[in-house]
């Protein structure tokens, strides 16, 4: 049996791959910077990447997935960039979680730092 995956923020894939041996096919691979999405291309040319901002995604395209997985971008969230959480123009956990109410998969795996669970304010 074979899972679908919808990653956001893939970076260069490294929990791509990790979820790929475990036996997940990726409905997609979103990424916003361009050199990560051409690591991404060149090591899975099979995989369906695209290059776009996730709060611009039609969650339409990703009904169906069994998973949603993230790494939306820590830096909101660590104390090396003061924590501006919400403030922060790189916060990208908002538009993840709507996608989640919107794509219902039957599982959600974000990754971030420890910052990511603590009230920012």
């Amino acid at each position: 049996m074979s899972f679908a995956v919808l990653e956001l923020c893939a970076g260069g894939g490294g929990q791509a791959l990790g979820l790929e041996m475990a036996g997940f096919h990726h409905a997609a691979a979103v990424e916003y910077e361009a050199q990560y999405c051409t690591t991404l291309r060149t090591n899975r040319p099979h995989w369906d990447v695209r290059q776009t901002d996730i709060r611009h995604l039609r969650h339409e395209d990703f009904t169906g997935v069994d998973l949603l997985a993230a790494g939306v971008p820590c830096p909101p969230f660590s104390i090396a960039s003061k924590q501006l959480g919400a403030d922060d123009a790189r916060d990208m956990f908002p538009a993840a979680l709507d996608l989640v109410g919107q794509i219902r998969p039957r599982a959600v795996l974000f990754e971030n730092v420890p910052g990511f669970a603590f009230a920012i304010g």
